[in-house]
């Protein structure tokens, strides 16, 4: 795979990952203190969204790709490696918060007694991953600028 398309897939892959961890984000200070019955029906809104989780899993490994292809450059392969490490670390914190409270709920179809830490849980993982995903965004696109020459950067012997 050429590098420039492995570039691009590592940055628009991580870019969507953003998109409802981003979402979820910002949502949360208008979400956190409703009601049960309110939360539960503005939980509604993020039905068929499990599908964006489906590219969390590719964007890992686009990133995970993009720092063995610059394997000869330290820094673009340290910043792809460390998008990818934070791309991991979101998944690792979706199984262990995100995921539980989503079963324990029945998807917020269910509400159940102490249903509190369950959203607690699900609203501040989603916005760790938001951090994150974000984090491994800007990684990906710094990982990027520093493999790319330059335009106008003059070389060792003055030519251009």
């Amino acid at each position: 795979m050429a590098l420039k398309t492995l570039q691009f897939l590592a940055i628009v892959l991580t870019a969507l990952g953003l998109v409802p961890a981003g979402a979820h984000l910002f949502a949360l200070p208008n979400k956190i203190g409703l009601a049960q019955e309110a939360y539960f029906v503005v939980q509604g809104i993020y039905r068929g969204w499990a599908l964006f989780g489906l590219v969390l899993v590719p964007a890992l490994f686009a990133n995970l790709l993009l720092a063995f292809a610059t394997r000869r450059t330290v820094r673009p392969s340290a910043l792809a490696l460390m998008a990818a490490v934070l791309m991991a670390a979101n998944l690792a914190i979706f199984l262990a918060w995100t995921c539980p409270a989503n079963a324990a709920t029945e998807n917020w179809t269910n509400p159940v007694p102490g249903w509190e830490m369950p959203r607690t849980r699900w609203e501040y993982s989603h916005a760790a991953n938001a951090v994150l995903t974000f984090g491994a965004l800007c990684l990906a696109v710094l990982s990027v600028l520093a493999a790319a020459p330059w335009r106008g950067q003059q070389g060792t012997d003055g030519s251009r």
